[in-house]
């Protein structure tokens, strides 16, 4: 890894080998899926590499600081995707200096892909910086709807323990709104995508994620069968999250007056 950090040359290549497959993309791997085992396995592998390579990831965030105005071409994209990765596997290591960094990026830039990436360092990491960067980030944007739901997302993706309680109240946010498809996919339907925290072992993820198809489906049946869609591969997961998640979507199929969409969906997942 550290060949490719320091010798490669190429920041656009360097990003891509250095960047970890996701957690969906890792199940196809596995006969069965353990959620935990996999996240706890791959953030592992990322704080083995931070710790292994950390002096090399400090050097080249800095010597990759932009020396010129913000340019949407592949120059520039490359040089700030490889920066904000390197920004990434230094917060791995849970260090106040790394956040400190991470918000200094967040108050400096002037380009929503620097910031945004600062704010997805800060809002999964532990203690008030994550809270306080995510209040800041609202306040500037909350005019803007399309900025918004990145807000959204970037919560009810989050890999911390209390990310369902944060996305259930997020539910009541001002700045969400059950009516509106890019909301919900914004909030829901990535929730629904989180490994984690979807998965959790206990089916709270899923109650919750089947409690909000009931509720959509009367305003939206085809968003809701969208939402539904989550459920697709609840066969790949051990015994108790199988008997979790065909609660949930029996208790989704069983509402009075449910529409076509999404009980062709999650009967068809049962089946």
């Amino acid at each position: 890894a550290r060949k490719v950090l320091v010798g490669a040359g190429d920041p656009a290549f360097i990003a891509e080998a250095l960047t970890l497959p996701g957690e969906s993309t890792l199940t196809e791997q596995m006969e069965i899926v353990d959620p935990e085992l996999l996240f706890a396995a791959r953030c592992g592998l990322a704080r083995f590499l931070a710790h292994g390579l950390e002096s090399d990831l400090l050097r080249l965030y800095h010597a990759l600081a932009p020396m010129a105005p913000y340019q949407p071409d592949n120059v520039q994209a490359a040089r700030r995707r490889l920066r904000n990765l390197c920004l990434g596997y230094l917060n791995e290591l849970d260090s106040a200096e790394y956040r400190a960094l991470a918000r200094q990026q967040f108050d400096s830039t002037d380009n929503m892909t620097d910031q945004f990436a600062a704010l997805s360092v800060l809002a999964n990491a532990p203690g008030e910086e994550g809270d306080q960067t995510l209040a800041d980030f609202y306040q500037r944007w909350e005019s803007e709807a399309l900025v918004v739901d990145k807000w959204l997302a970037v919560q009810s993706s989050g890999r911390l323990s209390g990310t369902l309680a944060r996305v259930e109240s997020l539910t009541r946010h001002a700045a969400f709104d059950i009516r509106n498809p890019n909301k919900v996919y914004a909030l829901l339907r990535t929730f629904g995508a989180n490994h984690r925290h979807f998965h959790a072992a206990d089916g709270a993820g899923y109650r919750f994620v089947a409690e909000q198809i009931v509720r959509l489906d009367p305003i939206n049946p085809q968003v809701a069968s969208r939402l539904a869609r989550s459920f697709d591969r609840w066969k790949r997961f051990d015994s108790e999250r199988q008997r979790h998640s065909r609660a949930a979507l029996e208790s989704v199929r069983s509402q009075p007056g449910l529409s076509r969409d999404v009980f062709e969906v999650v009967d068809k997942a049962l089946g």
